[in-house]
């Protein structure tokens, strides 16, 4: 089944600069895979040839005040990035990478949490736009993209989940959620497939 470029979209889930580039404290959690599945390096190369066709490219990064306040109850994942100051407004660890930037259509404002629909305007967007299908990437495959992922679901989009164009903490991890997770809310496929795919 093919993708018409003018009704899919790409959610760049967190590819900022705390998660993606050595020295910044998020950094070593993900830097196996990060490497083993070459996430960056495949995540340009499927914008760069998905806006080609016509498709939209959104940026999704989680950001909170330089003091926390807005975080909510510090526990879990939060705690985490509040131990390791990561995400803060304002830093240079809290924006996207600069391979990424020039490919981002728009980037979505508001995400605190695990989903890139709470408490953003993504879905407004994705329905103003006439959007039925995405494709999500980013980080952590078993966090943030499979909650945008069930999210997106729930709302009756066609969900893709670029496998080589995301990166957990563990390898167990990834092929957790690519195998007994991702199945059974979309597709599951290689950046290189879902672009032949699109109309």
């Amino acid at each position: 089944m093919e993708y018409k470029a003018n009704e899919t979209a790409i959610l760049l889930i967190e590819f900022q600069n705390d998660f993606c580039k050595p020295g910044f404290p998020l950094y070593p959690g993900v830097e196996k895979l990060l490497k083993e599945n070459k996430t960056i390096e495949n995540t340009v190369d499927l914008v760069k040839k998905a806006r080609d066709k016509g498709v939209l490219i959104l940026g999704i990064p989680i950001v909170f005040e330089p003091d926390y306040k807005d975080l909510g109850d510090p526990v879990g994942i939060k705690e985490n990035a509040m131990k390791a100051g990561a995400f803060r407004k304002g830093t240079k660890g809290a924006e996207f990478i600069d391979e990424l930037k020039p490919f981002v259509d728009i980037f979505v404002e508001g995400k605190r949490g695990l989903c890139g629909f709470h408490g953003t305007n993504l879905d407004a967007i994705l329905r103003y736009r006439h959007i039925k299908n995405v494709a999500i990437a980013g980080f952590l495959t078993n966090v943030c993209v499979e909650s945008t992922a069930r999210t997106a679901f729930d709302l009756n989009y066609r969900v893709t989940i670029l496998k080589d164009c995301t990166a957990a903490m563990s390898r167990e991890e990834q092929t957790h959620a690519e195998t007994k997770i991702f199945p059974l809310i979309g597709e599951v496929t290689i950046h290189q497939d879902f672009l032949k795919k699109l109309e």
